[in-house]
């Protein structure tokens, strides 16, 4: 079979033909139908984030159709449109035991560590499977397993409630994502902060308040619209220090501060005045669980989540 295949740090994909994998018992074959291009992969071209074997088949937002079962499969059949969640865990240690799955010991991540969805075909165990059902184009079943499914565990480490305002930094792939499960989750107001005005006015479609950084300053200009009393939910999704510190500037009495942009930079914070005088919450994010998977597509099935134009 034909597959897109990382050969080395900042050296171009290799288009290779390589065999189609084998599967085990508790294994399905997917033929592939679409496979997203998350910005990590530029990470693992620049060398960024290793990734090991070398040469390895890239791609972890993986949507398409079984084709093969193992003898101990039952939760899929032959044909079944699928989309696959692209952390393989061992199901057995204590993160998996207590439902951290994404801290799972023996983690194999699609297109990171084991062959990814950049092929005619992949093989992975039977549990990675999630339903997808026929309203859900393939391209958008991929998508929904990376940005939107880490757009939905940060509102859920957010304790997010009906009535709350909520501010996205970052409205890219997850921001959009982050701003309709926010309004799905009851937020009475949702503020989207960006540079880019193209991504502001669809935004502004999905029914966030957008707030041009080139333009105002973001802290600032929440505050007012909010008459001082800033969020109760803000999510950082860039990965700049500025814009964490920012993040956390906005967050109201009792506010939670979700972090998931990735940097390697510090932040600069008044712990008495911004964290301790309003009681605020700073809380860490990282991808998200099986479990919570189901519920995100059946969103997007229900049209609650749409991510046609993301």
């Amino acid at each position: 079979m034909k597959a897109v295949r990382f050969v080395g740090v900042k050296q171009a994909l290799e288009m290779q033909d390589i065999p189609i994998p084998e599967i085990g018992e508790r294994d399905i074959l997917v033929k592939v139908k679409a496979a997203g291009i998350c910005h990590s992969d530029a990470h693992y071209r620049g060398g960024i984030s290793p990734v090991k074997p070398v040469p390895l088949t890239l791609g972890h937002e993986v949507a398409g159709v079984v084709e093969k079962i193992g003898k101990q499969v039952t939760n899929v059949k032959v044909g079944d449109r699928v989309c696959l969640h692209y952390n393989i865990t061992c199901g057995d240690c204590y993160h998996c035991s207590t439902g951290n799955d994404q801290f799972c010991e023996k983690v194999l991540m699609l297109g990171h560590y084991t062959n990814g969805g950049y092929a005619e075909y992949i093989a992975i165990p039977a549990r990675n499977a999630i339903h997808l059902p026929d309203e859900i184009p393939f391209e958008q079943g991929a998508t929904l397993m990376c940005a939107s499914a880490t757009a939905f565990h940060a509102l859920k480490k957010s304790r997010i409630r009906a009535g709350e305002r909520v501010a996205i930094f970052g409205v890219g792939g997850l921001g959009q994502s982050a701003i309709q499960l926010a309004k799905a989750f009851g937020a009475i107001e949702v503020f989207a902060i960006d540079i880019n005005r193209e991504k502001l006015n669809l935004a502004k479609s999905y029914g966030a308040i957008p707030v041009n950084a080139r333009d105002v300053n973001p802290v600032d200009e929440i505050k007012k619209l909010t008459n001082n009393k800033g969020v109760d939910v803000a999510i950082e999704m860039i990965g700049l220090s500025q814009t964490m510190k920012q993040a956390i500037q906005i967050a109201g009495v009792m506010g939670r501060v979700v972090i998931v942009g990735l940097s390697s930079q510090p932040i600069e914070v008044n712990t008495y005045t911004e964290i301790l005088g309003n009681e605020v919450e700073l809380i860490g994010s990282n991808d998200h669980h099986l479990a919570e998977l189901p519920l995100l597509v059946d969103l997007a099935r229900r049209k609650i989540l749409d991510t046609s134009k993301i």
